[in-house]
């Protein structure tokens, strides 16, 4: 016995619209880089035009429609994979911590061999380097205790409630950090300077005095 598939009435402004409400969702998007995003708006435009043609070929193109949909979602999956994205969230999550030493140098050493390493234009890991002698500095003072496994993010919210005004430079040197160390973005000058920022401020932080 055959089974008719039944009719499905979708119109092609209704899939057009369906497939970009589908690309909008929070998981797309997160790919952090302008060029990430023009390469998905230019899928949108090509998507756009498929679906145009598709449902305009076959008024009850429902088969067709779904096959376009998880194509898209593949080629998605694939941009965000080599961007870093997806492997910063399964990976990461669980091993983003600071040091991957139980016994880290000092603020004054990390602090030493990240100035080298940008010297010679390794800002990768003098973004690494910058932000471990910054948490280093932190521990120093007290401002931290010395737990082993403490993530970036860790980093700000503990900081943040002794000093208070470490937050704004620790944040951004917090998400430089994550970003280059574990979702595979390119170092560069500007990310350096932010962390170079946040270890300055990690220097002459004044701790919060309850009471």
């Amino acid at each position: 016995m055959i089974f008719a598939e039944p009719p499905v009435d979708i119109t092609r402004d209704q899939a057009a619209r369906e497939a970009a409400e589908e690309l909008s969702k929070s998981a797309y998007r997160q790919s952090g880089g302008s060029l990430i995003e023009r390469a998905v708006n230019k899928m949108l435009e090509w998507i756009a035009d498929l679906l145009d043609s598709v449902t305009g070929a076959s008024p009850n193109g429902h088969l067709g429609l779904i096959l376009l949909v998880a194509l898209i979602a593949l080629i998605v999956v694939v941009v965000l994979w080599r961007a870093g994205v997806l492997r910063t969230s399964k990976r990461g999550q669980r091993q983003q911590s600071v040091f991957d030493t139980s016994r880290p140098r000092s603020a004054a050493e990390y602090r030493a061999q990240a100035e080298k390493e940008a010297a010679s234009g390794d800002f990768t890991h003098a973004i690494r380097s910058r932000f471990r002698a910054c948490v280093a500095e932190l521990v120093e003072r007290t401002i931290l205790d010395d737990r082993a496994g403490r993530t970036a993010y860790e980093v700000v919210a503990d900081a943040g409630r002794i000093a208070p005004t470490l937050r704004d430079s620790l944040q951004p040197a917090a998400l430089a950090f994550t970003e280059v160390v574990y979702g595979n973005r390119p170092g560069t000058p500007q990310r350096y300077a932010v962390v170079v920022k946040a270890d300055e401020s990690a220097r002459v932080a004044r701790v919060k005095v309850s009471g």
